[in-house]
């Protein structure tokens, strides 16, 4: 048996926003947002666009939108790469939702709450262990909640999530075990068969449950979405490298005096890795010599 890949959009769609899976759904957003409790007892999906209209790998995220209770919006999405309008955009999206649900003519008291849920596959708050995190609007100082908040941020960053099966406790555990493991597993798991939303989820992610077209988009939105985190990597790492570049030239000019530029050539060749160990022995150099034997060490 084989699994797709439930993180890539026509899959993650096909599992959680289905007309089939409406019951997972709910037991997936119950599990993050409410600890398991049944608090949302039902829920309208909206506009779950299955599809792609163009046929063609739009964006490195996904969105889904529901309703639920009929009181609230849970806006769901799953970002797999950390680009720099991330944060910017998902704001937007929560507050744009929020917006649109009054019309002109209606009062303020008719606002729903949004709930902006936001499935990350890369590390957000770096300074904090915590795999769910939650935002509200709060006072600054003494932080309390604002007695009205309407809009409610909640991140899931699933690097942060190591636990092994054994080691699953909750609902929401195991869901975020499905979500980051799937793909590799051959069977479904006796810890996770028990529960009848889970086990649904791994019946849709059955790669049988898939046309071999439907296949052959996951298999390409998959590889194009390594390539834009290989493109950025590289963009990221060659930023790092000039920084360092300049740093550390201009530490050798001040100590030094005037590099001769073959020396200054070998030093561009440096990795990011070689430089960063240039940088912290590069105030130790006495005089030219020492950079050069340095060099002919290192520069292999």
């Amino acid at each position: 048996m084989k699994f797709i890949n439930p993180k890539i959009d026509l899959a993650f769609k096909k599992i959680f926003a289905s007309s089939d899976s409406k019951d997972i759904l709910i037991n997936f957003l119950n599990a993050i947002l409410y600890e398991a409790q049944p608090v949302i007892e039902d829920l309208e999906i909206i506009h779950p666009q299955t599809e792609n209209p163009t046929g063609g790998v739009q964006d490195t995220y996904l969105e889904i939108k529901a309703k639920i209770n009929g009181e609230q919006i849970a806006l769901i999405e799953l970002q797999m790469i950390n680009v720099s309008s991330f944060g910017k955009r998902l704001l937007y999206n929560a507050e744009t939702t929020y917006s649109l649900e009054l019309t002109p003519e209606e009062r303020y008291e008719k606002l729903k709450q949004v709930i902006s849920l936001k499935i990350a596959d890369f590390e957000m708050f770096g300074n904090q262990k915590e795999v769910i995190s939650r935002f509200i609007f709060k006072e600054k100082e003494q932080h309390f909640d604002y007695p009205d908040t309407k809009i409610e941020l909640v991140f899931v960053e699933m690097p942060k999530f190591s636990k092994q099966l054994a080691e699953l406790e909750t609902t929401a555990d195991q869901w975020i075990y499905f979500l980051k493991n799937t793909s590799t597993l051959q069977t479904v798991p006796e810890k996770l068969s028990a529960f009848p939303e889970i086990q649904k989820a791994f019946q849709l992610a059955n790669e049988s449950n898939f046309t071999q077209q439907e296949l052959n988009e996951l298999q390409h939105h998959e590889l194009w979405l390594h390539d834009q985190q290989s493109a950025i990597d590289i963009a990221r790492e060659d930023a790092t490298k000039t920084a360092q570049l300049s740093l550390i030239m201009r530490q050798m000019v001040r100590r030094l005096g005037t590099i001769e530029p073959e020396i200054e050539n070998r030093i561009r060749q440096l990795s990011v890795q070689q430089l960063e160990k240039l940088g912290d022995t590069v105030l130790d150099f006495k005089n030219m010599s020492d950079i050069t034997a340095w060099l002919q060490i290192n520069l292999v």
